[in-house]
């Protein structure tokens, strides 16, 4: 993990909602979970009506959530993160290098990562998904992904 990126990177993907602190945070915790084999997409609203900041699935079919915390006191604001844990095999909270891992909740696993990487200093418990929700997450998930990748395409075919 190293210094912020530049902001102008072409790969430095940041919605434009998030602080630059929280922009790295995900970044480096989308490469991380690209090496571990997980492909993932940001800001995927559930059916509960949630979003999760990073939510990640791989070739076995588990998913993991990833809340994105970038200080205290976007944490400790932070009352719904809960509501996640019905969408997913395992829950991580992702935070800078800065904060205190201390205020982290211990039933979640929790990551520290910067723009460059992230690493996994707390396991998350595992909490099977049941059959019918993983389905509908993973249908979410790609038709969400294919969505997007046919809108870098054609930005225009929305209003079709």
């Amino acid at each position: 993990m190293s210094e912020r990126p530049d902001i102008s990177d072409p790969v430095f993907n940041s919605d434009g909602r998030q602080s630059a602190t929280a922009a790295a945070v995900q970044r480096g915790t989308a490469r991380m979970l690209l090496s571990a084999g997980f492909a993932s997409i940001a800001e995927l609203s559930l059916a509960n009506g949630r979003r999760a900041d990073l939510i990640a699935i791989n070739a076995k079919g588990e998913i993991w959530i990833v809340e994105i915390k970038s200080s205290p006191a976007d944490y400790l604001s932070d009352h719904k993160w809960h509501d996640y844990m019905a969408y997913c095999d395992r829950f991580y909270f992702a935070i800078p290098p800065d904060m205190d891992p201390g205020l982290i909740d211990e039933t979640a696993g929790l990551m520290i990562a910067d723009a460059w990487g992230a690493e996994v200093i707390r396991e998350a418990c595992e909490a099977k998904l049941s059959g019918a929700r993983r389905k509908a997450v993973t249908l979410l998930l790609a038709r969400s992904a294919s969505l997007r990748l046919q809108s870098t395409i054609d930005p225009n075919a929305n209003g079709i």
